[in-house]
């Protein structure tokens, strides 16, 4: 069960601001903005700027290349609305057939060896955490991948492992495609802080 407070916003400037950006968008403004506007002081601030900075910080992976990170955590973790928000993002920044194929399946789909490894090792990380050791970390250094890109992928893993069921415990509704590519460039613009 949602508050309402989280649908409508629990004060009037949040009411406002809801009302204001999902007028201008010409669509309801996704549940991760509205839980960012209810739940300012976590969501907003803390997991706000760590999102921030392991998206959008300085690293030797793209933005689009992050995103798909985020929406392969999301898959692996059963989350539709982060598939679809990560997936509509990354697709801002590659094409469309590359991100479908490494949702598909990473192992086969046309990409760098040394992103293919890392997501390999997100993937362990992910699904199977017990199961990751230094045999890992070695395997994805030996390709070239180095020490600060891993731990920015070991950084997107880890806050989309929060966020992924974050918006499941709150029942995230699922936007459309349309929705999801505009919310894409909203999150382009305006970023995660």
């Amino acid at each position: 069960m949602r508050l309402a407070e989280v649908e409508r916003g629990d004060t009037l400037r949040a009411r406002a601001l809801i009302g204001a950006i999902s007028l201008a968008s010409g669509m309801r403004l996704p549940d991760a903005a509205r839980v960012a506007f209810y739940h300012h002081a976590f969501v907003s601030r803390a997991l706000g700027s760590w999102t921030q900075a392991a998206m959008r910080g300085p690293s030797e992976w793209s933005v689009a290349e992050r995103e798909l990170m985020a929406a392969l955590v999301a898959r692996w973790n059963g989350c539709a609305f982060c598939v679809g928000a990560h997936r509509a993002v990354a697709i801002a920044g590659m094409p469309k057939s590359t991100v479908d194929a490494v949702l598909e399946d990473f192992e086969k789909a046309d990409i760098d060896e040394r992103y293919r490894v890392t997501l390999g090792f997100i993937r362990t990380m992910t699904v199977e955490p017990n199961a990751l050791g230094a045999e890992h970390v070695r395997r994805v250094l030996a390709a070239g991948v180095s020490r600060a890109a891993l731990g920015d992928a070991v950084a997107v893993a880890s806050v989309f492992a929060i966020v992924t069921r974050f918006a499941d415990a709150l029942a995230f509704a699922i936007p459309s495609d349309e929705e999801f590519t505009k919310a894409a460039a909203m999150l382009l613009k305006r970023g995660y802080g």
